[in-house]
């Protein structure tokens, strides 16, 4: 029989969404909102990603100036799900712009100059909108069952954001801070120029320090907030599966997580209660948080027969997560009373002894390349520190991704920084 006729581009476009990476996801939504409502460009903001909170695509001038601040500031205008279109400041200037926040997630999509293909039909921002509620689920799923390779490129990448933004802020303090004191000298005679540029100049230090603030906070979870967030997740199964869950909750002025941790860490309950209640006999599940000041402490119990399987494909899974974060899984299963999972995941980026890299033979050059890509240093701070040129430093640098078989700065630092190499 032959197939009805279906809406196949939008179908295709569907499927297209369901099957992106993570890194893909923005320019496959681009793709797929261009038939019903056109854009200069397409940026999305997520707090589910950590370490790399933009998603973008679309004209460059656009994508590589707009900044978290914005974002955080045109989010904080939206108060539910409805569209909204008006003028914004975003990429350092105001333009027109059309925005949609998620619900659950509150991922923020912003469509700049926006305007219809087909003016006469008023259905191409429902379906845009349909599209973007795809979209942003399926960056949820995707970070919540994220690959290890994927924390820790998100953890190197939280790091390096912070150590940057750390920088500036102190960079432009300190200029700012010496432009206060001259113009509060007593030398200076215009009283007017001195108390504006005065009162401008103190705007713009409380500007910076709050951008580096939420900059900071974007890569942090409070573990009460955490945990609640947990709670939801696993709410489904005591309504469904009739399994009791207890949780035990952590300390509220526990430290806060890493985003990276926090999101695997509800990752791993997660699969370790689905694990447990797939066993005869189980009733209950325990859960319970806590932190010792650089540690995540789970504990996972269940009431069955203690037949949960240590070597288990799933348990497999969970420890390779748990390995990722440089963290440890414990499982000791009772007979007759249950199983009892331990998991510790540490809050910080650990510090490994000096690395062994002699198997990816790297030349003396690209070995002092790769400190300094490590260390956060840009090409032209590379080339001045080595007395090269930046031509000569990116032809170390695309070596060095040949030998180290990676496509970006990112994964090399995280390759790097798995291996223990400082």
């Amino acid at each position: 029989m032959p197939l009805p006729d279906l809406p196949w581009p939008l179908l295709h476009s569907v499927a297209a969404l369901a099957d992106a990476p993570l890194t893909q996801i923005a320019e496959r939504l681009r793709d797929a909102t261009l038939p019903y409502l056109g854009s200069s460009a397409l940026v999305i903001f997520t707090e589910d990603c950590t370490g790399r909170p933009q998603k973008k695509a679309g004209e460059e001038e656009i994508i590589s100036r707009v900044s978290i601040a914005e974002l955080d500031t045109l989010r904080a205008t939206l108060s539910d799900e409805t569209p909204w279109s008006g003028e914004a400041e975003l990429a350092g200037s105001s333009r027109p712009v059309l925005a949609l926040k998620h619900a659950s997630s509150h991922a923020l999509l912003v469509l700049t100059d926006p305007r219809p293909t087909e003016p006469e039909n008023n259905a191409g921002l429902d379906w845009v909108t349909y599209l973007w509620r795809i979209a942003a689920r399926r960056i949820q799923e995707k970070v919540a069952d994220a690959p290890p390779s994927y924390l820790l490129e998100s953890r190197a990448a939280s790091a390096e954001r912070i150590r940057v933004t750390a920088e500036l802020t102190d960079m432009h303090s300190t200029t700012l801070e010496t432009l206060l004191a001259a113009l509060r000298s007593s030398s200076l005679d215009d009283a007017t120029a001195r108390s504006t540029v005065t009162d401008l100049s103190a705007k713009a230090l409380i500007g910076l320090r709050t951008h580096s603030d939420r900059t900071a906070d974007l890569v942090k979870e409070p573990v009460a907030k955490a945990f609640e967030r947990l709670r939801e997740d696993l709410r489904p199964l005591t309504r469904y599966r009739g399994i009791e869950i207890e949780f035990i909750e952590p300390p509220l002025n526990g430290r806060a997580l890493p985003g990276e941790v926090a999101h695997a860490a509800r990752a791993i309950v997660r699969g370790l209660v689905l694990a447990m209640t797939e066993q005869p006999d189980v009733s209950r599940v325990r859960t319970q948080w806590d932190c010792d000041g650089e540690n995540l402490l789970i504990n996972v119990r269940d009431d069955g027969r203690g037949a949960l399987a240590a070597d288990a494909p799933s348990i497999a899974r969970l420890d390779r997560r748990v390995q990722a974060l440089t963290g440890q899984l414990r499982i000791d299963v009772m007979p007759g009373w249950g199983a009892d999972v331990f998991v510790t995941l540490p809050l910080d980026l650990q510090v490994r002894p000096a690395a062994d890299v002699a198997g990816w033979d790297l030349a003396a050059r690209e070995l002092e390349v790769l400190q300094h890509l490590v260390a956060g240093h840009r090409n032209r701070t590379i080339a001045s520190t080595l007395g090269i040129s930046e031509n000569t430093v990116k032809f170390h640098v695309r070596n060095l991704f040949k030998k180290l078989d990676v496509g970006s700065r990112t994964e090399a630092i995280a390759l790097a920084n798995s291996h223990g190499f400082r």
